[in-house]
């Protein structure tokens, strides 16, 4: 049996995480979960799940968590950062799944790589931010990354077996989003409603935003390069609305495989848990007499600049895509907040990008620092327009 720890159990990821294990009490058990704030969802399912472990990210919902935990109840509540690095680091656990969104993954996923963890990573800002040195360190403690995004999850598929030096190119798939096929003058007054709309995917609000400005496959493209070892230039996007082909990979002698599927983020997550082999699920089957067609686009970098601006981070190195994401995270929140519009941005992205000074082979410590100085920065910025 595989023993578990999820960072991040009450969003989408997590869920459907929890989904997999209720599926297959015998193969895998939730040792410990987390959420951020969600005291009702996290106290249902330290209720089914029977945790060792649950943290509270913010302090005060752990002591929320306290009081309405039941008292015969032997979950261990903890809170913080050093709750989810304990909880990435726990001597019975095999593999730490990291779903939390955003910049609070890095500290905990390095703590589990350094404790010899396998990661089942869900968290792109991970390696967006930090790719190299999160690469190093799982190399160096013999630790395996194991994507579950479902286009990384595609991509290691259709790597499985192959020669490396065989590879010309990845090709990342993107929905395009709810606006694909608008352009620039189409979304000037959208509204977050209509950003959270997504076609295909059930995902949180956050990665729904992404997805709308096409950010989302641009820190894909960023964590590729890493997962696989690629350069920029060797990885491609293209726009597939039907969500079916979830990523390929060409070689030189010009075959290209692919991995096809429903849309169905379980079969990523649950790859990665039981890798290298494969479980027997009751998930959709695809039936290719209804799927009756595949289209396949180039991405309009005029309408969706985020994409670009990714593209350009990864090529100068450094620590640009560091502030790219910091940058994003924090403007993401003000656009759900109706405080900026839809293309406040690119435009501060783009702005905070243009005066950053960037580091080679940044420290930890290093990159979080740039990490809090870049949300400081766009604060300020915001504030003083």
């Amino acid at each position: 049996m595989k023993k578990i720890s999820i960072l991040g159990s009450t969003g989408s990821i997590g869920t459907q995480t929890l989904d997999v294990i209720r599926e297959n009490p015998n193969e895998f058990e939730a040792v410990a979960i987390s959420a951020n704030s969600n005291v009702k969802m996290i106290l249902e399912q330290i209720e089914e799940f029977k945790p060792k472990y649950a943290v509270m990210y913010e302090e005060e919902k752990a002591e929320e968590l306290k009081k309405l935990i039941k008292k015969d109840s032997k979950t261990e509540i903890l809170s913080g950062m050093e709750g989810l690095k304990k909880i990435a680091s726990l001597d019975e656990v095999d593999i730490v799944l990291t779903a939390v969104v955003g910049m609070i993954g890095l500290v905990p996923t390095m703590c589990a790589i350094e404790n010899k963890k396998d990661i089942a990573l869900a968290n792109k800002e991970t390696l967006v931010t930090a790719g190299e040195l999160v690469m190093n360190a799982a190399k160096e403690n013999k630790v395996k990354i194991l994507p579950v995004d479902s286009e990384h999850s595609a991509v290691f598929q259709s790597l499985n077996g192959e020669n490396k030096r065989d590879v010309e190119k990845i090709i990342l798939t993107a929905s395009g989003g709810p606006f694909r096929g608008k352009k620039r003058e189409d979304l000037l007054n959208i509204t977050k409603n209509e950003a959270l709309k997504h076609p295909n995917w059930d995902m949180g609000r956050k990665i729904s935003i992404d997805s709308s400005t096409l950010m989302n496959k641009g820190l894909e493209v960023i964590e590729a390069k890493w997962l696989f070892d690629v350069k920029a230039e060797d990885i491609d996007v293209v726009v597939h609305p039907q969500s079916i082909v979830h990523s390929m990979v060409q070689y030189r002698d010009s075959s290209v495989i692919a991995q096809l599927g429903c849309p169905d983020m379980r079969l990523p997550i649950q790859y990665a848990l039981t890798y290298p082999d494969r479980m027997e699920t009751n998930f959709e089957r695809l039936d290719f007499r209804k799927a009756s067609e595949l289209t396949f686009e180039e991405p309009d970098l005029e309408t969706f600049p985020c994409l670009k601006l990714a593209y350009e981070c990864l090529e100068k190195g450094g620590t640009y895509c560091t502030v790219l994401n910091a940058a994003n995270e924090v403007l993401v929140n003000e656009f759900l907040d109706d405080k900026i519009g839809f293309y406040d941005i690119p435009k501060y992205i783009k702005i905070v990008l243009d005066e950053h000074e960037s580091i080679e082979n940044a420290s930890l410590e290093e990159i979080l620092k740039i990490d809090l100085e870049t949300r400081e920065n766009v604060k300020k910025l915001l504030s003083n327009n």
